[in-house]
């Protein structure tokens, strides 16, 4: 399936009339919702800068933090990265990655908790205070250069980051409040990030 403003790339995702609760039995079951298989406008927009800005991560390391259905890494790779890492803690987001990254004929390595890197990608991460506060934490530790996509879901601490740019991402109704959302693409400041590391030892939430 082709992806909006990503001509490029062709992704394993949710038919268009899914919702994101429609693979799980509603809001009540255990099973966790599939944020893997739809493409969220943070990472639609981040992806489609990485391909247009190549040199942000041509020849270097990336991380894709919450990785979900590959989407940024593919995109990371497809511009140049020597090597990708897709993060999620979910095992079939992880899954899903390596399917599509087959897909469009690029190799992405999978991992359920951060590794050292050159840049941290991440896509639509911050949506919950508690999530946002792990995935923060992540971004200052993990490495030099960190880019966020992020819709205004109202939990990224602006301050923190520099705006690069900004898109008009068409979406679902069925997962958001109408056809467009703006996205804007964020680099952590580097007065606030630390020295590239290991980063913790366990990644974000399910579904990042």
């Amino acid at each position: 399936m082709q992806v909006p403003l990503l001509p490029e790339l062709d992704l394993e995702l949710a038919d268009e009339r899914v919702r994101l609760f429609d693979a799980t039995g509603g809001y009540r079951s255990d099973a966790p919702p599939p944020f893997w298989s739809f493409a969220w406008p943070g990472g639609v927009a981040l992806a489609r800068h990485l391909l247009d800005h190549p040199e942000l991560v041509a020849g270097r390391t990336v991380v894709d933090l919450g990785a979900g259905s590959g989407l940024v890494g593919i995109a990371a790779k497809r511009a140049g990265a020597r090597r990708v890492t897709a993060v999620d803690t979910d095992p079939a987001a992880l899954a899903a990655v390596v399917r599509n990254a087959a897909r469009n004929g690029v190799e992405i390595e999978t991992a359920a908790a951060v590794v050292p890197a050159e840049v941290v990608v991440a896509g639509d991460v911050f949506y919950s205070a508690p999530v946002s506060a792990t995935v923060l934490k992540i971004l200052r530790t993990a490495a030099a250069d960190a880019l966020v996509g992020d819709p205004g879901r109202g939990h990224l601490p602006e301050r923190l980051f520099e705006e690069l740019a900004e898109y008009d991402v068409p979406v679902r109704r069925s997962l958001e409040a109408g056809d467009v959302m703006t996205t804007r693409i964020w680099r952590l400041r580097r007065s606030t990030s630390g020295a590239a590391s290991a980063g913790p030892s366990a990644g974000p939430s399910a579904g990042l």
